[in-house]
């Protein structure tokens, strides 16, 4: 598996449990768990945009990846 293949995987990975975070959001009425999914989603796309930024660098240093 090429290291491109596995950021990918990273990636899909972590929007993935954003999403389920973001759902968990909207499904609970409980405001301290509602804040704390959330959260956890904007750290979960924070961490998204910075392997997506990697994964740029990777593939301009070897595209073939």
């Amino acid at each position: 598996m090429t290291v491109g293949t596995q950021m990918q995987q990273a990636i899909a990975g972590i929007q993935s449990a954003s999403a389920t975070m973001k759902t968990f959001s909207l499904e609970t009425e409980d405001v301290t768990a509602k804040n704390d999914f959330e959260q956890i989603a904007v750290q979960l796309d924070s961490v998204m945009d910075t392997l997506k930024g990697r994964q740029k660098y990777i593939q301009s240093q070897e595209p073939q990846y």
